[in-house]
């Protein structure tokens, strides 16, 4: 058995069933992703998401499939403009922080990268562009405040992603949408928002009067730049579906009078003792407080894909005494370290061969025994029953062809995209990583958490990571993996 040939089938959020991913042009799958609002770290459960979608364009490569992957980043809205002004500095430098802060996770979480990621400040005009076309075609008007608005009853389609009626439709902008200027109908949303006050220097100049793109637009525009009309397939966080998506819809489709993508794919909350994750909640962790109480990124994206994406994960728990614990994480370490041990043997009896990169098993490979784990990830992605039959290959191995053997699971891991943590040999602690890892220790005893992380990084930064436990901590070298990906 080849892995190439066989395409993934995925559940498509708009009909409602499993259906073939496949390229339109039969050659290259074009796919966008909703990036993050950079006016903070990004949480976990945004990384839920985008780990998912990165399974599945491994899962779609190893398939024998070339990707064309868009991820946007939303850098001006009500949010990066309050936030920069509040703290003093221009929106390009405060956005352009974050944004690093955001990729640079990404790569500990060892996400391959995008193919194009997409500024919304750099695709202003291409925003301008559509809202014309919008307003040329009687989709959309300008309203008493000087924002342009799309009009919704123009677009009969309206609420056919979320399978929305017309009175949940309202009550779903009166929630969800703040966009509460002058405009003819409580569902109708912004693509151009008036200059205000609180913008500060922070407009445009358009036919309609300076201001800005509303949050909807751009990722509109910047999908149809880079993927054009008519691509392959949409995701984002199950959020996102409505308003956003079916906002996405309504003004692509009437813009374009054509269908704005074939598949939807969205993926389901993280949730922290069973309420959802989220900066408006306060209830969100980054990496770092990862990294704080002693998890690597290694564990955290095993334990994300330890759930199949349309089931919500319960990250977070509490015990008996109300302390906050994390059982998934748990779970990830010993699971990990259970494949790092059975790697090691396959290797020692294949005689030690260095490990296949991913894009080795782009050109299709026998995945032998862990053909059943295979198997799973075209079905749904699923992903928890991949692990499962993992395991279940890993204790039928004895009998197999090592070197066979060693590919399979590597081919495995590659298509999950865990890295396995090395085996861990005693190493002289300089003296000055230990007085920098206790600086970082009474940093955090006195809850100095911005201190804490600033000296973590610079341990990481030298080499070094630091497991924390209840009485102290513990110093170790980073592994080669941890340090650059892979």
């Amino acid at each position: 058995m080849t892995t190439q040939g066989t395409p993934l089938r995925l559940y498509d959020t708009l009909r409602r069933q499993n259906l073939e991913v496949v390229p339109a042009d039969g050659k290259t799958l074009r796919f966008y992703c909703c990036g993050p609002t950079v006016y903070g770290p990004a949480h976990i459960g945004n990384f839920r998401t985008f780990v998912l979608q990165d399974v599945f364009r491994r899962v779609v490569e190893l398939s024998g499939v070339p990707t064309r992957h868009v991820r946007n980043i939303t850098d001006v809205d009500d949010k990066t403009i309050r936030d920069s002004r509040a703290q003093g500095r221009e929106l390009r430098e405060f956005t352009a922080f974050w944004r690093d802060r955001f990729q640079e996770d990404c790569r500990r979480l060892n996400l391959l990268p995008p193919h194009v990621e997409p500024g919304a400040v750099d695709h202003i005009p291409h925003q301008i562009g559509m809202i014309g076309k919008l307003m040329d075609g009687g989709h959309a008007y300008q309203g008493g405040d000087g924002s342009v608005y799309f009009r919704v009853s123009s677009f009969p389609r309206y609420g056919k992603l979320s399978h929305l009626d017309e009175r949940e439709i309202v009550l779903g902008a009166s929630a969800n949408d703040a966009d509460e200027y002058q405009k003819d109908a409580l569902a109708d949303f912004a693509l151009w928002k008036a200059r205000k006050p609180e913008d500060g220097g922070n407009f445009w100049p358009s036919p309609w009067g300076e201001g800005r793109p509303g949050w909807h637009l751009e990722c509109s525009a910047m999908s149809h730049e880079y993927l054009g009309e008519g691509f392959d397939l949409h995701s984002g966080g199950v959020d996102l579906c409505f308003p956003h998506h079916e906002n996405e819809i309504a003004q692509s489709e009437a813009a374009t009078d054509r269908e704005m993508c074939r598949h939807w794919f969205h993926i389901t909350h993280l949730m922290v003792n069973g309420g959802k994750m989220s900066k408006s909640q306060g209830n969100f962790y980054t990496l770092s407080d990862l990294a704080e109480r002693g998890f690597t990124p290694a564990e955290l994206r095993y334990a994300l894909v330890s759930s199949h994406y349309r089931q919500p994960l319960n990250f977070v728990s509490r015990d008996k005494s109300g302390e906050e614990t994390f059982p998934s994480l748990t779970s990830a370490r010993q699971a990990m370290e259970r494949l790092a041990k059975a790697a090691r043997r396959l290797a020692e009896r294949a005689g030690n061969p260095p490990v296949p990169t991913y894009g080795e098993f782009l050109g299709g490979t026998d995945p032998g025994v862990f053909a059943p784990a295979w198997q799973a990830l075209l079905d749904d992605m699923n992903t928890p029953e991949a692990l499962g039959q993992i395991f279940t290959a890993l204790r039928d191995l004895e009998d197999a062809e090592p070197l066979a053997g060693f590919r399979g699971l590597h081919f495995m891991l590659a298509a999950l995209g865990l890295v396995l943590p090395e085996e861990q040999t005693a190493a002289p602690v300089p003296e000055a990583i230990r007085d920098l890892a206790q600086r970082r220790w009474e940093a955090k005893l006195s809850r100095d958490w911005a201190r804490a992380d600033a000296l973590r990084l610079e341990l990481a930064a030298q080499g070094w990571q630091i497991k924390d436990g209840k009485e102290g901590f513990e110093i170790l070298p980073l592994s080669p993996n941890q340090e650059s990906g892979r």
